[in-house]
């Protein structure tokens, strides 16, 4: 076995280093970890919530580990793991869970009551306010409660290895994005309007034409991302265009309005219009949603909101607060479906959907390999938009260029 380890740290606002790392261990706060396994990575990606800390977002210190999302294969487990072995192939949702909760057992796996030694709601690795669970965009992790929160690759290998890329969205943004459109109400015939192309919004939209969705709307003000989401036959909108997007979407529609919204960009959006998109509006895609939705449609929101933001431009801000135009939804009787994606409530399903060649996830978000030593200039180019969404290969197992 290996005694060492790399991984990427956030080490102030903009800046992340890839640094030497302790090889994990089966242990959690000076005790032994039975039920955990050593995970040798082979796939972990950069998500939009890491850019939130990196940019100073949050309340994120310098030193964390980051990444919650990781494909890899197991090369230790503890004395009480019974179904996961040696040599097996995993999927780790983001989500730590130990599985024998109230939360847990009723298949919320993203509020567990008891993996959060910070004192909040949930667990997740490498991520400020979850927990003190190390990031996973590193050569080598731990997976705690492995028997409950890992998700085998049943295939063999060679197969495994040939869909990794596809295979790698599992952890988090494709079950995220689902969940953004399956909470939403999305069905056979929706039409549904994705605010964000990022990679989630581009998940979220991957999602809804599974579902079944006749039209699926994606609106941002980033033209390569627009034109990603137009690959896969979705309809765009160009933000610095519009300042009501009820105009253009009743231009492609017949109507001004959809049956289902959702929200993939969080607190960190920007206006509507030419001079808009340059200020930062937290609330806006929220009442954007309400307007542009039907009565009494429901609107997914697997963008993420702040409980404290240092960089906030007023009180309300840094604390998490929106002007939000409720009164707007609760008259039109729509529905709000907040919070982490619970992973394992779609992961399964999903990973079906790829092996059987139902869906293009990796395709669809322009995946992206690169090797984990690139990880300070992959975090530049998608923290300036990059239409990609970037995959590290620890072990140069991926053929990273």
């Amino acid at each position: 076995m290996a005694d060492t380890n790399r991984g990427v740290v956030y080490t102030g606002p903009g800046e992340v280093a890839v640094q030497d790392l302790p090889f994990p261990t089966l242990e959690r706060h000076g005790g032994p970890m039975h039920h955990g396994v050593i995970l040798k990575v082979i796939a972990t990606a950069i998500c939009g919530s890491d850019l939130h800390m990196v940019r100073g977002r949050t309340t994120a210190k310098p030193g964390l580990r980051l990444g919650h999302e990781m494909t890899g294969e197991v090369i230790e487990c503890g004395a009480d793991v019974e179904f996961i072995h040696e040599g097996d192939l995993v999927s780790v949702p983001f989500n730590v869970a130990c599985g024998r909760c109230r939360n847990c057992k009723e298949r919320n796996t993203h509020i567990c009551e008891t993996v959060n030694d910070e004192g909040g709601w949930g667990g997740a690795y490498g991520y400020v306010g979850m927990g003190t669970w190390p990031g996973g965009q590193a050569q080598y992790a731990v997976v705690p409660y492995a028997d409950f929160n890992l998700l085998k690759l049943p295939a063999d290998r060679d197969t495994v290895m040939a869909k990794m890329l596809d295979l790698a969205m599992l952890a988090d943004i494709f079950p995220t994005g689902y969940h953004g459109a399956y909470t939403a109400g999305v069905t056979t015939g929706s039409t549904v309007y994705v605010a964000g192309p990022g990679p989630v919004g581009l998940a979220c939209a991957t999602a809804c034409f599974l579902l079944g969705a006749a039209v699926v709307i994606v609106g941002g003000h980033r033209q390569e991302r627009l034109a990603q989401a137009r690959s896969f036959g979705c309809e765009t909108i160009d933000l610095t265009q519009y300042d009501d997007l009820a105009e253009p979407i009743e231009q492609i529609l017949g109507v001004p309005e959809v049956d289902a919204g959702v929200d993939c960009v969080g607190f960190e959006a920007r206006g509507h219009g030419a001079k808009g998109v340059t200020t930062e509006q937290p609330a806006i895609v929220l009442n954007t949603l309400m307007k542009i939705t039907r009565a009494p449609g429901r609107i997914g929101i697997p963008g993420y909101y702040s409980l404290g933001d240092p960089s906030a431009k007023d009180e309300a801000g840094r604390l998490g607060m929106l002007a939000l135009h409720f009164g707007l939804g609760w008259n039109k009787a729509q529905s709000f479906y907040t919070g982490q994606c619970p992973v394992m409530r779609y992961n399964r399903e999903l990973m079906m959907a790829i092996l059987h060649d139902r869906t293009e996830i990796a395709r669809n978000v322009n995946a992206t390999v690169i090797p984990l030593d690139k990880a300070p200039e992959a975090y530049r180019e998608f923290g300036g938009g990059a239409a990609r969404k970037y995959v590290f290969d620890p072990h140069g197992l991926l053929g990273a260029g």
